[in-house]
């Protein structure tokens, strides 16, 4: 995978787009135990279940950012009907 998502990041995606862990597990095929262990950073996940949980937070539309400075972050992707 192309960059690292952090656990703080996915409760934020979560947050920005009012989704619940059960939202996202059904989403990405990631089960709600294996997501709550992986926001609560007790354990390291698999690169496969990360690009899972990146690619259904990105087509539901939340943008991750990387750690350029000021951290990693996330933020709602900009919708081509906005200006």
């Amino acid at each position: 995978m192309k960059k690292d998502i952090y656990p703080e990041q996915i409760r934020a995606a979560r947050a920005l787009i009012n989704w619940s862990r059960e939202d996202l597990a059904n989403a990405s095929g990631v089960t709600v135990r294996t997501l709550a262990r992986i926001e609560g950073a007790q354990t390291v996940p698999r690169q496969t279940t990360l690009g899972a949980l990146s690619a259904a937070l990105e087509a539901a539309g939340v943008e991750f950012t990387p750690e350029n400075g000021g951290g990693p972050g996330v933020r709602l992707a900009k919708r081509p009907d906005r200006a």
